[in-house]
């Protein structure tokens, strides 16, 4: 195992085990309050400059870094109304005599970029990522509504006890719904116009005004996950904006938003099947020698029956539906949170589900997550009978999880939500994009290994880079996909149709 790999490994542990809330990193001008945007009778502040305010961050996680901030309207169509301001942080280039350009790091709808840079100067990007912070300049983008740019806030509670995103009757779905609304009813109060305008197309529109205010021609795009759906979208709205596109275990929205949840359920459920493979035969795991999916799905049933304590009371006892929603994002890196999430089962085992209440990053806020998805999401469910019917065919396809993915949270806690969807429209060709750089795991829990194929066909001349493992964020775990960015990042080449790296 690698330097970096260790690192990360223990930086992880250390968060999954004291539930780390990392420390943010202050903005250069005061955050507008989200309570603010829609405070009756403020003078409407002045539109927007493109300019971006820069000073040397005092933040011990970004060390010789620019903190910065700039101010971009809630609703682009009125540009003189309520703005909000985004958060930014700026790594220059260690080369800066043959420097080639900016990169922009965005880790897409819910995730804060600024905070995967910091995990990731934390395990040694910088000395493991050669040209890309040798010949460029990184700056990591919190979204609007996300992080440290002005962020959603809300205080109802995102599920509360009582509230399954799995209703077995309509009296539950109808319980979900109005839940659902109260808790909508409460963000709206609380953040004003923001909760309407987190959507893609907006959050691109910020991605040009970021470029204007950096002063480059193009940008170099890095996206993971989400992120990949903003650049395309990005792309596709400023065309001739970017010099190279690195989407990092790209989505696929081409399909109907219920096969979409269809292939994530497959896909996270052949994750936890080879976990439980995995953990059987391996001494990293802390169940080595068990049955591992029938200890889980014990679990599950058991905190079914009595939903199971978390230390500290700082959190409601975690149902069996909370333990499998919690699941998928535990699947991601093998060799990291593979080892965290045996640790996980064993500890629930023995009364306690904490670590089922820990992002295993740190990077995502679970409103932030929702709130964008409700916007960029069609709604293809309304009643309890279509509900049913597509819980039921997800059950018979994940008996471990049951289908308790990030889409079909999306779906469940959309339902009844009062802003209408506004999804962009993709499956088109792209002109003006460069050709992309796509890196798909062959096996991962967030997206199938075909959805890189569909990301790529909407980039004339995309080639996807398949990586041999579970894994996203590649970038930091493989020096295949680490040699193959770099020389896109540099020379604009792209590696050759059908490769695929397996280190």
């Amino acid at each position: 195992m690698s330097r970096v790999m260790r690192q990360l490994r223990r930086t992880l542990t250390a968060m999954l085990t004291a539930g780390t809330v990392l420390a943010m990193p202050m903005p250069a001008t005061p955050v507008v309050a989200a309570a603010a945007l829609a405070a009756p009778g403020r003078t409407a502040p002045q539109v927007p400059t493109g300019h971006i305010t820069w000073r040397p961050c005092t933040d011990a996680g970004f060390p010789g870094m620019q903190c910065g901030t700039m101010r971009v309207p809630v609703d682009w169509s009125k540009p003189r109304a309520a703005q909000l301001d985004l958060a930014l942080v700026r790594r220059k280039a260690d080369d800066p005599a043959h420097r080639q350009g900016t990169l922009l790091l965005n880790d897409g709808a819910g995730g804060s970029s600024i905070e995967q840079l910091r995990l990731a100067t934390r395990n040694g990007f910088p000395d493991i990522a050669g040209a890309m912070t040798q010949r460029f300049d990184i700056v990591a983008v919190d979204p609007r509504g996300v992080g440290h740019s002005t962020p959603i806030r809300c205080s109802e509670p995102l599920k509360p006890a009582g509230v399954s995103y799995f209703p077995k009757n309509r009296a539950a779905f109808d319980k979900l719904v109005a839940h659902n609304r109260t808790f909508a009813k409460d963000c709206l109060r609380r953040n004003g116009p923001l909760v309407a305008h987190v959507d893609l197309t907006s959050t691109a529109r910020d991605i040009e005004a970021v470029r204007t205010g950096l002063g480059v021609r193009r940008l170099n795009w890095y996206g993971i996950h989400y992120s990949t759906l903003l650049g395309r979208t990005y792309a596709a709205l400023f065309p001739g904006r970017l010099r190279t596109m690195t989407l990092d275990t790209a989505l696929d929205d081409t399909t109907s938003p219920l096969t979409r949840i269809v292939k994530e359920t497959t896909s996270a459920e052949e994750a936890f099947n080879r976990f439980a493979a995995w953990c059987a035969n391996s001494t990293q795991c802390a169940l080595k020698g068990h049955d591992v999916a029938a200890e889980y799905d014990a679990l599950v049933a058991r905190a079914d029956r009595t939903p199971l304590p978390v230390a500290g009371g700082t959190h409601r006892p975690l149902t069996g539906e909370d333990i499998r929603g919690a699941t998928q994002d535990y699947l991601n890196i093998a060799s990291v949170t593979w080892p965290a999430l045996a640790k996980a089962i064993v500890k629930a085992q023995a009364g306690d589900a904490t670590d089922f209440t820990v992002d295993p990053d740190g990077t995502l806020d679970p409103v932030q997550v929702l709130v964008p998805a409700c916007l960029d999401n069609a709604r293809p469910v309304s009643t309890f009978e279509e509900a049913d019917r597509l819980h039921k065919s997800l059950a018979a396809r994940a008996p471990h999880l049951g289908g308790a993915v990030r889409s079909q949270a999306a779906l469940a806690g959309c339902l009844g939500w009062p802003v209408p969807a506004r999804p962009v429209r993709a499956g088109h060709l792209i002109s003006g994009a460069p050709p992309a750089l796509v890196i798909q795991s062959t096996h991962q829990a967030l997206a199938p290994h075909t959805a890189g194929s569909a990301m790529a066909a909407q980039l004339p001349g995309s080639v996807v880079l398949s990586r041999e493992g579970d894994d996203y964020s590649m970038f930091l775990l493989s020096p295949c996909v680490r040699a193959a960015t770099n020389r896109y990042l540099t020379d604009r080449v792209l590696p050759a149709p059908g490769t695929t790296c397996t280190n």
